[in-house]
């Protein structure tokens, strides 16, 4: 698997989950389903800061990633917010609608305008261990506990494209 499908791979996860929150009858499940959610866009927020979007900087990507990264910090701002409630809130399907939109046109925008880009600018020998060291970072983040704790602290300002 190299560093795009990984990413798709998370993407197509991501809204596997969503649709189960649309879909769950307690409060108590949409937290359990929301608290997935909140780890799994935390790690892959983390892997493309760090990882990815450095490792595809370009001329032809840059606009694009500043945008990326703007929309990461909205997505953890709203992420913040729902941490800090349950969901049983009255607020709690209006934000989660919220933030699956966010997702959703994020996505998109990876999909449709970045992807094709970076398949230009990468070898494919050069996704692939893009995708190792994604996956390494994945990895370190998921044993350290809940990945989604780190989000409050990353509500501030966009990451910088390093």
């Amino acid at each position: 698997m190299d560093a795009i499908e990984l990413l798709k791979s998370q993407h197509r996860a991501v809204e596997k989950l969503f649709g189960q929150i649309d879909k769950a009858k307690s409060a108590d499940a949409k937290q359990k389903l929301f608290e997935k959610v909140a780890d799994s866009l935390a790690v892959h927020a983390a892997i493309e800061e760090h990882q990815f979007y450095p490792a595809v900087r370009a001329k032809r990507t840059e606009d694009i990633l500043l945008e990326a990264l703007e929309e990461h910090v909205g997505i953890k701002r709203v992420l913040k917010d729902l941490m800090d409630i349950d969901a049983d809130d009255p607020t709690f399907d209006a934000k989660i609608k919220v933030l699956s939109e966010q997702v959703e046109h994020h996505v998109g925008e990876e999909e449709k305008d970045l992807f094709p880009k970076v398949k230009k600018i990468l070898s494919s020998e050069e996704l692939d261990i893009l995708a190792q060291n994604m996956t390494a970072e994945q990895t370190e983040l998921e044993e350290q506990g809940e990945p989604r704790d780190a989000i409050p602290g990353e509500t501030g300002e966009a990451a910088t494209l390093t």
